[in-house]
């Protein structure tokens, strides 16, 4: 089976029912996606499949035959995911850190469909990324920021 991961075509020996998340930590090696729950609820897991965030611990490998997953090894290569990122560090979004890729991941997703999100959109995007620490209002302050640096920079 062939999977484009980040622009790069990977040819992968595995089950077509294996779950994208372990074939990206354990067969090709890539840790950023990190496992939480197993079961589609925390979002640990979270990469862009054709751009729209799945949760990979329970999205099988064929599932994404003849499609384009991203990951977080790939958000700072885009605009959107690097003033993601950028905010990210502003706000002080990190706590302990562990739920912050698939929180990137599905960030950098939202904007790139919805460059002006309200509260209400925020919160509906990110509602199936859990933070134990509880970073949600910065979360929301980062997005924020990142859509309006985004919009700034379009417009000069």
């Amino acid at each position: 089976m062939k999977l484009t991961i980040n622009e790069q075509v990977h040819e992968l020996n595995a089950p077509d029912e294996m779950p994208i998340l372990w074939a990206l930590r354990d067969v090709l090696g890539m840790t950023g996606t990190k496992f939480g729950c197993g079961k589609s609820l925390c979002g640990a897991c979270t990469v862009m499949l054709d751009g729209n965030p799945i949760r990979s611990c329970v999205t099988p490998v064929k599932a994404a035959e003849n499609k384009s997953i991203t990951t977080i090894e790939a958000i700072s290569e885009q605009k959107t995911g690097q003033a993601i990122q950028n905010a990210w560090i502003e706000n002080n979004v990190p706590q302990c850190g562990y739920c912050q890729s698939g929180q990137i991941v599905s960030a950098t997703a939202l904007l790139n469909a919805n460059p002006q999100p309200n509260d209400e959109d925020i919160n509906n995007a990110m509602s199936g990324n859990i933070c134990r620490c509880g970073t949600y209002n910065r979360i929301r302050d980062a997005i924020k920021q990142a859509a309006n640096k985004l919009e700034t920079d379009h417009e000069g």
